[in-house]
């Protein structure tokens, strides 16, 4: 196959940026990245011209729930969003199945699924969802994890709420359950990331030895001392601060930047209209069903700029959980937008934002083939107008989208699904 060649684009490779270069690529893997061009050498003959443009990996979704929808993968691609990391989905055969498919489809992002998640009997999620496994106490915890792992679980999901912010007072996992669960993930080579409510919850994730927490509690800001902790003990958190946006109240200046993205024409001209409704209208599958005062987005804020001084990695995810008839503002792909505008909000530089998209979700997710551009990795790519390390609202202007080095037709997408 002859390859293709993009120049002249600045290049952001996961973790720094450099001047104008060139890219090559051909069977799906990056072959050629030249950093630092001759000067007035003329571009390649058939090269796409990236002159004033910004060549990415293409975006990963830390946290999403697909429900098993294969218009959400390709959603999420329509935006750049390559790979999508599902953290709870059913059934087993399903997920498997899905994860199948869309690892062959060029034409939907990539999936890791964590099937089934752990939550205690007669908590949430599974007091609504009968047949779903529970996990009754530590002993439970090894044929859980096993089970999950023969479905072909990627990583392993753990649930430590219990049930307040959805209006109800539920059982709710332990300390010693969520150990020995966090345990058996890890002896079995499988991440455990645990889903955590409120500050008991992470503190509880924390005590565990849980390795990824995703959410953050949005009553209070974490204190010091649970900083000091999660970076000692090499913690990583994924905030979804696009959710959590949604979820709690937001004062002070500034527009709901997850809304606002029905607003924005690079955003809103590819989204089919039940997501457009979904963000402008939608208020299913947030965090917490009726905030309170207590419950304010500047606690998320502050408490990701604590964690992120102190050097624990911060990854970007959404929790994007809409699908047609679910109308759930935070959409998928679209949303992961919101989230690189809101970490830069919480202190991140746009270079760092861009990394908790890209090569940082790679490299704790263990997908070594892709979340930089480097020669033999996968050609995942994202190509933008403009310069979003200064920014960040950049990586909206989407000019072109490879997953595997194939190009995704964004025009016909939206074509297909305008109406």
């Amino acid at each position: 196959m002859r390859p293709v060649i993009i120049d002249g684009a600045r290049i952001f490779d996961g973790t720094s940026t450099t001047g104008p270069g060139r890219v090559e690529f051909a069977d799906g893997v990056i072959t050629r990245v030249v950093t630092h061009p001759t000067p007035g050498a003329p571009a390649p003959a058939g090269a796409i011209d990236g002159t004033g443009m910004t060549l990415l990996p293409g975006l990963i979704d830390a946290h999403t729930h697909v429900f098993g929808a294969e218009s959400n993968l390709e959603l999420a691609l329509a935006f750049g969003v390559t790979t999508e990391l599902d953290m709870f989905m059913g059934p087993p055969e399903e997920t498997r199945a899905l994860c199948e498919l869309a690892a062959g489809r060029p034409d939907l992002a990539d999936l890791r699924s964590a099937g089934l998640l752990a939550s205690a009997p007669e908590g949430h999620p599974a007091v609504t969802m009968p047949g779903l496994p529970t996990v009754a106490g530590p002993g439970d915890a090894d044929a859980f994890v096993a089970d999950r792992q023969a479905e072909g679980a990627h990583f392993i999901k753990i649930m430590v709420d219990d049930g307040v912010n959805h209006g109800m007072s539920l059982p709710a996992l332990d300390r010693a359950t969520v150990t020995a669960l966090a345990d058996a993930a890890r002896r079995r080579g499988l991440l455990s990331v645990a889903h955590v409510s409120a500050m008991w919850s992470a503190r509880l994730a924390l005590d565990s030895g849980v390795d990824v927490l995703t959410h953050l509690p949005l009553e209070a800001v974490v204190d010091e001392e649970f900083v000091r902790r999660a970076a000692e003990d090499g913690r990583v958190v994924i905030p979804t601060l696009a959710i959590l946006e949604l979820s709690a109240v937001r004062t002070g200046p500034g527009v709901n930047v997850a809304r606002s993205l029905a607003e924005d024409p690079r955003i809103a001209g590819h989204l089919p209209p039940d997501a457009h409704a979904a963000i402008t209208e939608g208020g299913e599958g947030l965090c917490v069903e009726h905030p309170s005062p207590e419950h304010r987005f500047g606690h998320a804020l502050s408490s990701v700029a604590r964690l992120h001084r102190a050097g624990v990695p911060v990854l970007a995810g959404t929790d994007a959980n809409h699908r047609p008839g679910r109308a759930c503002p935070v959409v998928h792909g679209a949303s992961l937008h919101a989230e690189l505008t809101l970490l830069v909000e919480a202190g991140l530089t746009p270079e760092q934002a861009l990394a908790a998209a890209t090569s940082a979700p790679a490299a704790y997710f263990g997908l070594t083939d892709r979340g930089v551009i480097a020669p033999g990795r996968r050609a995942d790519l994202l190509l933008v107008a403009g310069d979003p390390t200064k920014d960040i609202t950049a990586t909206r202007a989407i000019e072109g989208i490879w997953r595997g080095g194939v190009r995704f037709d964004r025009e016909a997408y939206r074509k297909r699904t305008a109406s």
